[in-house]
C-alpha cells in the first residue's frame, strides 16, 4: 500500500508542478475553449481530449456511486471531472487511511460485504 500511496502522491505534485505555471501564463478563462475546439477539429489532439474527458466523466461517475449518490458524492463526483488526477489521487489516498490500506473498502465504500 505504501507504493501504492507514494504514487498517488507523485501524481498530485507532478500534474500540480506543471498545472501552476500554465494556470499562471494562460489563466483560466482559455481552457474549455481550447480543449473542446481541438475536439471541432478532428485531429490526434481532440481525440486525446475526447478519451481524456471520458476517463474524467467515468471517475466522477464512480466517485458519486461510491458515495451511494448522496449529495456530498454527487459534489465529490462533480469535483473529479473538474479537478483531474490530482483530485482523484488526493481522493484515493484519503480514502487509503480511511479504509486502513483496504482495496475492497477503498473501491466499493460502504457496498462492501461484512458477513
Amino acid at each position: 500500500m505504501w507504493m501504492f500511496r507514494v504514487f498517488l502522491f507523485g501524481i498530485i505534485l507532478v500534474v500540480g508542478a506543471y498545472t501552476a505555471p500554465v494556470l499562471i501564463n494562460y489563466g483560466l478563462l482559455v481552457l474549455l475553449p481550447n480543449f473542446f475546439g481541438e475536439m471541432s477539429q478532428f485531429n490526434w489532439q481532440g481525440q486525446f481530449n475526447l478519451d481524456f474527458l471520458m476517463f474524467l466523466l467515468m471517475s466522477g461517475f464512480w466517485i458519486a456511486w461510491r458515495n451511494q449518490f448522496s449529495l456530498l458524492g454527487v459534489l465529490l463526483g462533480i469535483g473529479g471531472v473538474f479537478l483531474g488526477a490530482p483530485y482523484l489521487a488526493a481522493y484515493l489516498l484519503y480514502l487509503s487511511f480511511h479504509a486502513k490500506a483496504d482495496f475492497s473498502a477503498m473501491l466499493l465504500g460502504e457496498r462492501i460485504d461484512k458477513s
